[in-house]
């Protein structure tokens, strides 16, 4: 016959005896991690925590209760693992962010494959021995490639006729496929006399620039100084586009698109880099500068865009019958 003076047995005086040595647990109050946090703690949210804590080194117990959660931290640990959980709630709140509405796309793209075309017949029709007004061959080449030492004399429009030609067909064949893709975004975005607007004015400024920082007798021709310009274009406008959701990583547009001239625009014995870096800084200061004119739908859209490719097509054509009056 045992006795026992407490009135309990050794297996139930052990049991209350692990109860005291075991530390007191405290659940965690949502409401006092954020106040912003309205309601129960749910599963995604529990489990979330909980690897913040691990991750900090606390120990935890996660339990769920019916469809409730309940997270629970050593008493001792309570304060510890609420100013945790408050800093990471603080640091990642509204994260990831709301992304920016996607831009609407125009359907021109045949409008744009038709102009592109029309260069392409332009550079056949130049290739052809046709007699100009006082008798011998026009020389397409010679009359309209952007020759430095000409540009600089006054003849600015060299920097815009020098878009219009071509060395060769494989020249011509390669700025057609690369770069009607990024024109083709571009006046999808933008409207087709915008955003050809846009084109022209990043090849044209960056002969301009190309012609002052070159030799005098530094000549080229090629639409690809309007390419890298365009490609430049989109980079800042998607920057400027998605510069709230990106936050502090804003620049990756602007990285990819440099990443872009360095891979396409820097290769090759007669590649004039020059010409492709100044059109695609242009490209990102006349970007820039549309973003902020034009910064979505606006009820003036199809006349500015009227307006913009007809100004278009009267430099190209102002262009080159500056040329001939030569």
């Amino acid at each position: 016959m045992q006795n026992f003076s407490n009135g309990k047995s050794p297996e139930q005086q052990a049991t209350d005896d692990a109860a005291r040595a075991e530390p007191a647990w405290q659940t965690i109050d949502p409401q006092g991690v954020d106040r912003r946090l309205i309601g129960p703690l749910t599963r995604k949210r529990a489990r979330l925590w909980a690897l913040v804590l691990e991750a900090r080194g606390l120990p935890y117990r996660l339990e769920q209760q019916a469809s409730r959660w309940q997270l629970w931290v050593p008493e001792k640990e309570q304060l510890r693992a609420l100013d945790e959980l408050h800093r990471y709630e603080t640091e990642n709140h509204n994260w990831p962010p709301t992304l920016a509405p996607s831009v609407p796309l125009k359907s021109n793209s045949l409008i744009t494959l038709s102009l592109l075309a029309l260069l392409g017949i332009f550079h056949n029709l130049s290739g052809l021995n046709i007699p100009g007004l006082h008798g011998p061959n026009i020389d397409w080449l010679q009359l309209g490639n952007a020759d430095a030492g000409a540009i600089l004399a006054g003849q600015w429009w060299r920097a815009v006729t020098a878009l219009t030609l071509h060395a060769d067909g494989l020249h011509l064949l390669g700025n057609l496929l690369i770069g009607g893709f990024f024109i083709d975004r571009l006046n999808r975005e933008l409207g087709i006399g915008r955003g050809w607007a846009l084109v022209l004015l990043a090849g044209t400024l960056g002969n301009l620039a190309n012609a002052l920082l070159q030799p005098l007798n530094h000549r080229s021709v090629g639409l690809s100084t309007a390419v890298f310009g365009t490609v430049a274009i989109l980079a800042a406008h998607s920057a400027c586009h998605h510069r709230h959701s990106l936050r502090r990583r804003w620049p990756l547009p602007l990285a990819a698109a440099l990443a872009l001239l360095g891979l396409l625009g820097s290769g090759g014995e007669l590649t004039d880099i020059g010409g492709h870096l100044w059109g695609f800084v242009a490209g990102l200061g006349l970007g820039w500068l549309s973003s902020l004119l034009w910064p979505g739908e606006c009820t003036e859209r199809r006349w500015s865009n009227l307006l913009a490719g007809l100004g278009s097509a009267a430099l190209v054509v102002g262009s080159w019958l500056m040329a001939f009056s030569q």
